[in-house]
């Protein structure tokens, strides 16, 4: 009788081990597709691009900006844009002065415009703008030169992409 139990034992192992056997090809083989699934989207799907924007100095540097000025005095500076969007990117800058009052935030300023530059830039061209002056006529501790980022669409509706600004110290 014992020889039986052992026997029938030995026939539930092998089964449930081939049972087992068979669930983990199962489960490599899935595995293996969910893996290289993720590595072909990985490899067919483009990243995302991007745009940037700076100010430079007068000098075309990105540092020692100018922070004092007097009245009527010119603050001379540069601004950039390159397109990293793999794609055309058009699109228009706006310069525009404002003081403590003026509101800056993520869709732009209430500044007041001084102008407003437009062009467009192929991909992976960088585009720096003329020298760019401006002037204060008023006193004031917290005087800001404003510049802002829109892009222009097919069809000239414009949408707000990003700003920039320098505050600086105008005496007499």
């Amino acid at each position: 009788m014992s020889d039986g139990t052992i026997v029938d034992e030995k026939g539930r192992n092998r089964q449930s081990r081939k049972q087992f056997d068979s669930l983990l090809k199962i489960c490599l083989i899935i595995g293996v597709i969910v893996v290289s699934g993720f590595i072909i989207y990985s490899v067919f799907s483009p990243e995302p691009g991007y745009i940037t924007f700076g100010i430079l100095n007068e000098n075309q540097e990105a540092e020692n900006y100018q922070t004092e000025a007097s009245i009527n005095e010119s603050i001379s500076f540069y601004l950039t844009v390159e397109n990293n969007l793999a794609k055309e990117f058009s699109f228009s800058v706006k310069i525009k002065k404002g003081n403590s009052n003026t509101i800056l935030s993520s869709m732009g300023s209430n500044g007041t415009l001084e102008y407003m530059i437009n062009d467009t830039l192929n991909y992976s061209n960088i585009w720096v703008s003329n020298k760019l002056n401006v002037s204060f006529t008023q006193l004031g501790a917290n005087q800001i030169i404003i510049a802002e980022l829109w892009q222009i669409g097919n069809n000239e509706i414009e949408k707000f992409y990003d700003i920039l600004w320098l505050r600086l110290n105008i005496t007499s």
